[in-house]
């Protein structure tokens, strides 16, 4: 299967920034040193795991307030952000200003491995207390984890409100599955490792009961959410299991196909976390991107526009902290960003979990 790997180019002429500040009005007087240093930069790279149709909102709002800037937005899995991001540091080529990802083990772990510059943003204030880490990682989003299903095939009374139920169907009728189901490759797909390993944590039983489930079923391994869900409205699968909510909450507006639930034994929240490298060729361009991405405006657009569901209180709409833990209620279960991330990235822990993985497939 191949790599998603897209780049989106966004800029207009460098025109100096004017003399009002275009941040929010609570900013210090001083930002607008960065705005300028941001200008006279000129240029941001991003490497990110958010696909390019949900950035563009985003990325055409910053362009408007900042013009001088021109981003290079390249879009890509979650685990090539982090090996192509080391490989060209370790090689001292240019690489990323700023990097965006659901993977957030990995980004946590770029922070422990000395990757990430350390960063006070003006936002700070106006965020949950749980949306950064050591100034270096923050949090951008508040997204649920789902299963998605084809509504047209699927009846009614298959719909897997629980994992428990989407084993008891896909056991019963072993041969209308067969094929059928998606979910990712956990070897390539760091989002998709991050998201497996939390439900080991919440429940290492019935973990590997479903896999060996979904393995019996002949399940198709992919590395994206938009791959398996493309899939799904096809109905090449019936059922997408442990998707992007957000990605499934935007393209079921669009396609009648595709329904999902929110899974009601627990649904996992993942936020996309970003850093600013160290190294970064652009560091003030790339703070100025990352305090758009939690500034009230910028969570308005990335929840109203973009579908990526906002972490702010103070932004409205379906697609946001409030509402969805208003829907989910005690069953909504956040990813928490720190040192307990890495558990699992011990090379160690990695090879025996990924050799537990693989041996449910078989069973």
């Amino acid at each position: 299967m191949r790599a998603i790997h897209r780049l989106l180019a966004l800029g207009l002429a460098a025109l100096p920034i004017g003399g009002a500040l275009a941040a929010p009005a609570h900013y210090p007087s001083s930002y607008r040193n960065l705005e300028r240093a941001a200008a006279d930069e000129g240029r941001l790279v991003i490497y990110a795991a958010t696909d390019s149709a949900a950035a563009r909102p985003l990325l055409k709002d910053f362009q408007a307030l900042y013009p001088a800037v021109k981003v290079t937005y390249h879009e890509m899995n979650s685990a090539e952000i982090h090996s192509r991001f080391t490989r060209e540091n370790a090689a001292g080529k240019d690489s990323a200003d700023l990097l965006w990802s659901p993977a957030m083990d990995l980004q946590v772990k770029l922070v422990n491995d000395g990757y990430a510059a350390r960063y006070a943003s003006p936002e700070i204030p106006r965020l949950p207390k749980w949306a950064h880490y050591r100034q270096q990682a923050y949090a951008t989003t508040y997204e649920p984890v789902a299963i998605v299903y084809n509504k047209r095939l699927l009846k009614p009374g298959e719909i897997p409100q629980t994992r428990a139920k989407l084993i008891r169907i896909v056991k019963a009728d072993p041969a209308r599955f067969r094929g059928k189901l998606a979910t990712y490759d956990i070897e390539r797909s760091g989002a998709g490792f991050n998201f497996l390993t939390q439900d080991y944590r919440y429940s290492r039983q019935a973990i590997w009961e479903l896999t060996r489930a979904l393995g019996q079923a002949g399940v198709q391994l992919h590395t994206s959410t938009g791959e398996i869900m493309e899939r799904v409205a096809a109905g090449d699968s019936l059922i997408g299991y442990n998707m992007l909510g957000s990605y499934a909450f935007a393209k079921a507006k669009k396609d009648p196909a595709i329904g999902y639930v929110y899974p009601k034994d627990y649904t996992q929240i993942v936020s996309r976390l970003a850093i600013v490298s160290k190294t970064a060729r652009h560091p003030n361009a790339a703070r100025l991107w990352l305090d758009y991405l939690l500034s009230r405006r910028g969570q308005d657009v990335l929840a109203n526009q973009a579908d990526l569901f906002s972490l702010r209180d103070d932004v409205a709409g379906p697609a946001t902290l409030s509402a969805l833990r208003g829907q989910l209620g005690a069953s909504a279960q956040a990813i928490e960003i720190g040192p307990g991330l890495l558990v699992y990235l011990d090379q160690a822990k990695r090879r025996e979990f990924m050799r537990s993985w693989r041996q449910a497939l078989r069973e």
